[in-house]
């Protein structure tokens, strides 16, 4: 999640300021300065009280519920085609040897 951007589009959706929101949540507005541009990442209580402060919630979800890990193919597609094919290899030898396991 790309809190800076997320934080920034719903504060822009709620009509407020910096000063506002910051007011609402009660932390500095030099905070949300800073967690707007990406130079600081909030703590996950700031974050929820910012949330809170647009009227929102923070929430979690499970990951194995989505059926795709978003996070494993982003880092799959930093590799080259030839580490793809190595690494599938390898994996398929791991799952033919798990398999063989008494």
């Amino acid at each position: 999640m790309d809190v800076a951007r997320t934080l920034r589009e719903a504060r822009l959706a709620a009509h407020l300021s910096q000063r506002q929101l910051a007011a609402r949540a009660g932390v500095p507005q030099s905070t949300v300065a800073r967690i707007e541009s990406g130079r600081m990442m909030p703590r996950v209580d700031t974050l929820d009280r910012l949330l809170r402060g647009l009227g929102s919630r923070l929430g979690a979800e499970r990951w194995e519920d989505r059926g795709v890990d978003i996070w494993l193919i982003r880092e799959n597609l930093k590799l080259t085609p030839r580490q793809r094919v190595k690494l599938a290899v390898e994996e398929a030898h791991a799952v033919s040897r798990f398999e063989r396991r008494p």
